[in-house]
């Protein structure tokens, strides 16, 4: 499974490409940065992400896109662009027909650490042992992007099991 993770973000969206499945040695094919620079309209950041991710698309041909969910925060406005950039992905997904997996921050630092209060630093560990990289991924949105394909591949298979599984059950009932 190829799956693009993206840690969305209206001046730095990390994007990362992961190859692998459960129970494998999972590889980082892509690691960046998008970057838009915060003086320039809104619409045009948002279109410079938009471009960005269907480039990667493009090139890549994920079989999934990653995204880590917009949780409520403090700053409105950094939601509001946070969940604006995520909306880059989904779009780019849906226009292309690939299927979309959303994760929580909890849930992604708890598959690639084990602990949902994970700190950034180790998360950003973490995921260089896993995909044995030479060094940490720079900037913390690059290594969040490769933490959320991370979590993709080993929670989106299960998750998939169990639809699958409660499919079948109620198939076999009706």
């Amino acid at each position: 499974m190829r799956v693009l993770g993206i840690d969305p973000g209206l001046t730095r969206c990390g994007v990362a490409i992961v190859d692998g499945s459960p129970g494998t040695t999972l590889t980082a094919i892509h690691v960046g940065v998008i970057r838009t620079d915060p003086d320039t309209p809104v619409e045009l950041r948002l279109t410079q992400v938009e471009a960005g991710l269907a480039a990667l698309v493009a090139q890549f041909s994920p079989d999934c896109i990653a995204i880590e969910r917009v949780f409520s925060q403090h700053n409105v406005r950094t939601a509001m662009a946070t969940a604006q950039a995520a909306a880059m992905g989904l779009l780019v997904a849906g226009q292309r027909g690939i299927p979309v997996a959303l994760h929580t921050p909890t849930e992604v630092k708890a598959s690639v650490t084990g602990s949902g209060r994970a700190e950034k630093a180790q998360v950003t560990a973490m995921v260089t042992r896993i995909l044995r990289l030479s060094g940490p991924p720079k900037p913390a949105d690059a290594a969040d992007a490769l933490a959320i394909a991370i979590c993709q591949i080993w929670r989106g298979e299960s998750q998939r099991r169990l639809e699958r599984a409660v499919a079948a059950a109620s198939a076999g009932r009706a």
